[in-house]
């Protein structure tokens, strides 16, 4: 890994890349943030996969004349940043996963992914904030940064029903990248929230098991987004790390 490299950070579900924006002060112009196919500015894809996710990822770098970067992503972009380094793995210089898994769900995980697209495309998602309120942020967020949940729930709210039933079903596919990483040899950071109540920390072992000399992280009074809970922190530990290498 070049200390010059950009960084490509990818969005959680149900947000956008507006979620990165608290590392910016930090990162600057060599932080990249692509949305996700179907969100923000991004347009849709019609397969339902995260492989094209990454394809149209790496097409929109290629318009940056991005070739090579550290790649990483919250929750649903780490999914893709791990579907990147299937795809491209001579693309990527460095893993950061946040709040992420590489394992594949398990059944019941599929099908509550399932419902959910089939009730947004339904009913639309002004339901969505709510339900997955206590999910994607901590304890400590909802108790004490409430400019933070309010940001959650306008992200939330201005992405399609169409893109967010695309999304679950694309997740609900992806298969395990475990053997991925194993292969990989990439320097990696694994960073979790320790309120994050939707991914245990043993998927964050797991992963860090799967990476020789990954670099572990836990960020206290922090759930599942934390590029949007704690921005400073994250971007105190991901400078320090690349600097580190």
């Amino acid at each position: 890994m070049h200390l010059s490299d950009p960084v490509v950070l990818l969005h959680a579900f149900p947000l956008d890349s507006t979620m990165w924006d608290g590392l910016r002060p930090v990162l600057g112009s060599r932080l990249v943030t692509p949305d996700l196919p179907g969100f923000g500015s991004a347009p849709p894809v019609s397969s339902p996969s995260l492989d094209e996710a990454a394809s149209a990822v790496l097409a929109a770098l290629d318009q940056r004349g991005v070739s090579r970067a550290v790649f990483g992503g919250c929750s649903m972009g780490g999914y893709v940043a791990m579907a990147v380094l299937r795809a491209a793995p001579s693309r990527v210089s460095g893993l950061v996963l946040v709040n992420t898994k590489a394992s594949a769900d398990t059944e019941e995980a599929r099908a509550n992914r399932y419902a959910m697209a089939d009730r947004a495309e339904a009913e639309g998602t002004d339901w969505l904030a709510d339900a997955m309120l206590t999910s994607l942020l901590g304890e400590t967020t909802l108790a004490t940064r409430p400019a933070v949940e309010a940001r959650m729930r306008a992200l939330v709210a201005a992405q399609p029903p169409a893109s967010v039933a695309w999304a679950q079903r694309a997740m609900a596919a992806r298969p395990s990248s475990t053997d991925v990483l194993a292969g990989s040899g990439l320097p990696a950071l694994v960073v979790r929230g320790a309120e994050d109540t939707l991914i245990p920390a043993t998927e964050a072992t797991a992963m860090a098991s799967a990476l020789p000399g990954a670099e572990s992280v836990e960020l206290a009074g922090v759930g599942h987004l934390a590029p949007l809970e704690a921005p400073e922190d994250l971007a105190a530990v991901l400078t320090r790390w690349l600097a580190a290498h």
